[in-house]
């Protein structure tokens, strides 16, 4: 349900309109519909299509026989259509078991709100980008497996079908006149489908709207007012962290960024993160105080011979994370030896303005689709070069994320909004990475051009337990044998390595 924001003088109040919800049941596959303030998921079960199913015919409700069906049906090919829904943005595939993988090939088509039908469209493979194998977010009850999401923009119909491996050609693109051949020749010899495949579709909700000035306040400042150290305006409450020499407030607090690196004598407030700190599920106070980021900053930066400025940040409340849908308390490791670089393969269908609505989209897939604790990114960066923060507990912190399966711990996960196989990044997201990855990295005395190692969790290119050698500013696929982060993107990293490390002054 989208959430309306109504301000008057200095008070900012907000209704929110609710549905009944019913929450998705499982592997009975009914159809499930869960709203919040900041927007809705709802869930359509992909049913198996036989010799007289069109996509057509799926329409609304209907008996899904795949309840009662037998194995035979795991392997023939499943799809669903609606049209009239309330409208969505962003899709994906999932189904039941996490660890089950999808042999199969996932294709959806959208309809634009007012406009015409796009093309057929792959949904990708994602088993890669998760948390780690034994981590409690990916062994949990709420935990699913899925595709990528993608991003579509504002829609109101949809098709989908998922068809197993050795199932034949994929049928041709005919839209909704096409007809499934023959179930049961065409479920001889194929791959069985995971069970539980349903289709989801993501409102992002409306964008939070700005709090207005305290206008008090701004009556009583002089006609002409001094700028401050960090060029603002005094009464402006920004919701970009970084800017130097003003505190910055994020989703819990402020922070603040010197607008010089501290002398190597000033004394910590916090724990500089080290090797011999411990992952804990329940940090001390002072790591839960977000409060505390700019005394660690601090702390580090003081410790480290070579730093760099912090970049402007966009705090989860500035992109509009609705925090009552992720789980509470946040899991830390006990530092970060590596910047794995990631694209969402979410599509480049998108504007900067609409960057924030991709990110809330992505965010309710994580959480509400596949189970996840919080937004599997550490960091999230636009086509505009704009960085936005990622799972919460703090930017400074050593906050382990979802993002490389097997090399979570001891890691922090970049991905840039965009699918960057055959086109290229622009070059104002990669300086991006590069300004973030030699502040943050920084913080924690890592040489962006070096080499270190980290000890796999299990994948499918590292057993568990392989002591891995690989670069701080590493690509997923150096960890997990992968595409990602696109070919075009990857190729980048060289100049990423480099310019980060100028900025670190090295």
């Amino acid at each position: 349900m989208r959430a309306y924001l109504a301000s008057s003088i200095g008070v900012a109040c907000t209704a929110a309109l609710a549905l009944p919800l019913a929450l998705h049941p499982g592997p009975a596959h009914a159809r499930a519909e869960r709203t919040v303030a900041a927007g809705s998921t709802r869930s359509l079960p992909l049913r198996p299509l036989d010799s007289l199913d069109s996509l057509d015919s799926l329409v609304g409700g209907g008996t899904d026989r795949g309840v009662t069906a037998g194995r035979g049906d795991a392997a023939v090919e499943r799809g669903v259509t609606a049209s009239g829904v309330r409208p969505f943005s962003l899709v994906g595939v999932v189904w039941d078991r996490p660890t089950a993988e999808l042999r199969g090939r996932a294709q959806v088509r959208t309809r634009a709100v007012g406009g015409a039908w796009s093309p057929w469209r792959e949904l990708l493979p994602y088993g890669d980008e998760a948390p780690d194998p034994d981590s409690p977010e990916l062994r949990g009850a709420r935990a699913h497996g899925g595709t990528a999401p993608l991003w579509v923009g504002a829609s109101d119909a949809v098709e989908a079908r998922v068809r197993p491996e050795g199932a034949g050609s994929a049928r041709a693109d005919a839209g909704a006149d096409a007809r499934a051949s023959d179930a049961g020749a065409e479920g001889a010899g194929a791959a069985d489908l995971p069970s539980g495949l349903r289709l989801e579709l993501i409102d992002p909700g409306e964008p939070p709207a700005p709090p207005e000035p305290d206008r008090a306040a701004l009556r009583a400042l002089p006609g002409h007012p001094a700028p401050t150290a960090g060029g603002g305006v005094p009464g402006a409450k920004p919701t970009v962290v970084g800017s130097p020499g003003r505190p910055s407030w994020g989703a819990s607090g402020p922070s603040v960024n010197p607008s010089s690196p501290p002398t190597p004598s000033a004394r910590p407030t916090t724990p500089r993160p080290s090797a011999s700190a411990s992952v804990t599920t329940t940090p001390p106070p002072s790591a839960l105080d977000t409060d505390a980021d700019a005394d660690a900053e601090t702390a580090n930066a003081g410790a480290a011979r070579y730093s760099a400025p912090r970049p402007g940040i966009v705090t989860r409340a500035g992109w509009g994370a609705d925090e009552k849908i992720r789980e509470t308390g946040h899991v830390y490791s006990k530092t970060v030896k590596v910047a794995f670089i990631h694209h969402t393969v979410t599509g480049n269908n998108y504007s900067c303005s609409q960057a924030p609505s991709v990110l809330r989209s992505i965010y309710r897939y994580h959480v509400k689709s596949l189970g996840w604790r919080d937004y599997g990114y550490n960091f999230t960066i636009d086509k505009c070069g704009k960085i936005y923060e990622g799972r919460s507990g703090g930017v400074t912190k050593a906050v382990r994320g979802a993002h490389t399966l097997g090399f979570n711990t001891n890691s922090m996960g970049i991905a840039v909004l965009g699918t960057f196989t055959s086109k290229k990044p622009s070059a104002k997201a990669v300086k991006a990475v590069a300004k973030l990855t030699a502040w943050k990295l920084g913080l924690f005395k890592r040489n962006p051009r070096g080499t270190t190692h980290l000890v796999s969790g299990g994948g499918n290119k590292y057993k568990k337990g392989a002591s891995v050698k690989l670069h701080v500013i590493a690509g997923h696929r150096d960890g997990f044998a992968t595409e990602c982060p696109g070919k075009r993107l990857y190729e980048k990293l060289g100049s990423v390595r480099k310019t980060a490390a100028r900025l670190q002054g090295r």
